[in-house]
């Protein structure tokens, strides 16, 4: 079984607008991947399709097995995070092994103020 993790520096979720985030990845696959791929992406989530926004990957060239890697992102000055009664934009970062569709996620969230913004209060 696979094994994929994110770390966030000081454990930090919550950015403001052009704030960095950095890390680490780490993984153990059963066998070696031929892409490790980790995403600063945002989504919707709600009623009615729902969108994704890819806005920067970083490819880990030649993975081992398993390994150990630094990672920094610069954030968008935006869309912002929020959540409101038909829909919610959510910010994640994401890493990937291929092939095969091993995936793991932690979501962030990205305002002036670093909460969501909640529609409708």
């Amino acid at each position: 079984m696979d094994t994929l993790e994110i770390h966030l520096e000081g454990g930090k979720t919550e950015y403001q607008p052009n704030e960095t985030i950095a890390g680490t990845v780490k993984w153990q696959c059963t066998e070696r991947p031929e892409k490790i791929e980790l995403r600063l992406i945002w989504y919707t989530r709600g009623k009615g399709d729902e969108d994704i926004g890819m806005v920067d990957t970083i490819c880990f060239d030649g993975p081992a097995i398993f390994d150990t890697r630094k990672f920094q992102f610069t954030l968008p000055t935006g869309p912002y995070s929020f959540s409101g009664k038909l829909i919610s934009l959510l910010w994640a970062v994401e890493l990937v092994a291929e092939p095969g569709e091993n995936c793991t996620r932690i979501e962030i969230t990205v305002s002036p103020s670093g909460k969501e913004i909640i529609l409708g209060s």
